[in-house]
């Protein structure tokens, strides 16, 4: 492969992510908080976000993006872009780095960003760092990508010195939202990408958008239950639901739970599964398996309840409960409901 000229490639793009209610991600906010801060180590460099949307109104998210610091936005929209399609994103978006070249392009470690990353790095012949817990620039200008390597036990660090642009997909919550600043007003720009829905090899029929619902809370709650492989079951779950229903919280589940099929793949916390960050993790029969703690281990306070005294969960754990969780939570639920009837 011949060597480009990398003086061409200018700026840090963000991919911004929409959710099937055509509201903006939260992760998108994230990355441009990123991307403001690595701005700010480079010279010269913008801070830019592109949206992919079908011709309804998007000035709301134009908006977020706007007061969450981006200096520019890119519009790329077309009908065919409505609902996420794997061949027209991958090619709506290569062809705007081809046409704009960024210098470093950043997406959100979700289920869409893991879809498209991939392919667009490679359509355009450079390297993606996967799952990133932590960016930065290091002292020769390049993007530091840093991920868990090694079931999590270790930390690789990543340069993409050769090729551009330097891509990145980061997990949702592992980095903060910004402040929004009202005073910021980033320009708009449409791109004219053609787009041609006929070539694509799938046709999207319809969109069921019930594990959506449960994705978002996963992702936003302040408060969250998970059960691990000690629930023994999918019914035994009622007693968590109880207790996020309580303290108006969701539900989570360890990788072992979803293997076993007791709850779906947009419930699991982990390394694999959601990077969570709430004000209250309450983890109920999880043993804290390095992978789990790698999606959960950011969140204000920890709540472990485990028979197991030796469980890895409680080295982690602002408090631990010794004991059976079948006892404990429906007592825990109990004591939360009569104190909000005190209160009232």
């Amino acid at each position: 492969m011949s060597e480009i000229d990398l003086t061409q490639y200018k700026g840090i793009w963000v991919i911004a992510e929409r959710t099937q209610s055509n509201k903006l991600a939260g992760v998108s906010l994230e990355l441009v908080g990123a991307a403001k801060q690595l701005a700010s180590q480079l010279s010269g460099e913008e801070v830019c976000a592109l949206l992919l949307a079908d011709n309804d109104d998007v000035s709301p998210m134009v908006k977020q993006l706007s007061e969450a610091g981006a200096n520019k936005i890119y519009l790329i929209q077309d009908d065919c872009l409505k609902n996420y399609s794997t061949e027209l994103y991958t090619k709506a978006i290569s062809d705007a780095i081809e046409m704009k070249k960024p210098s470093i392009v950043l997406v959100g470690a979700t289920t869409t960003g893991r879809d498209f990353a991939p392919r667009v790095s490679s359509r355009l012949n450079t390297g993606l760092t996967a799952d990133c817990t932590e960016l930065s620039i290091n002292e020769k200008g390049l993007l530091a990508a840093t991920r868990p390597t090694f079931g999590g036990s270790l930390m690789a660090t990543i340069l993409c010195q050769k090729t551009r642009p330097q891509m990145a997909t980061v997990r949702p919550k592992v980095l903060a939202k910004p402040e929004p600043d009202e005073s910021n007003a980033a320009q708009v720009e449409k791109l004219a990408i053609h787009l041609d829905a006929s070539t694509s090899k799938t046709k999207i029929l319809d969109c069921e958008s019930a594990c959506e619902v449960l994705c978002a809370r996963i992702d936003e709650a302040d408060i969250i239950v998970s059960g691990g492989r000690a629930m023994k079951n999918a019914e035994n779950f009622k007693i968590l639901e109880d207790l996020a229903a309580a303290l108006g919280g969701a539900v989570g589940a360890s990788r072992a739970a979803v293997d076993a099929g007791w709850r779906p793949h947009c419930d699991q916390v982990g390394q694999t599964g959601k990077t969570v960050s709430p004000k209250l993790y309450i983890a109920c029969g999880i043993s804290g398996a390095i992978q789990h703690l790698a999606g959960m281990n950011s969140s204000d306070i920890i709540v472990a309840i485990n028979k197991d005294a030796e469980a890895p969960i409680f080295g982690i754990a602002t408090y631990g409960i010794i004991g059976d969780l079948f006892e404990v939570v429906p007592a825990l639920t109990e004591a939360i409901k009569s104190k909000q009837l005190t209160a009232c």
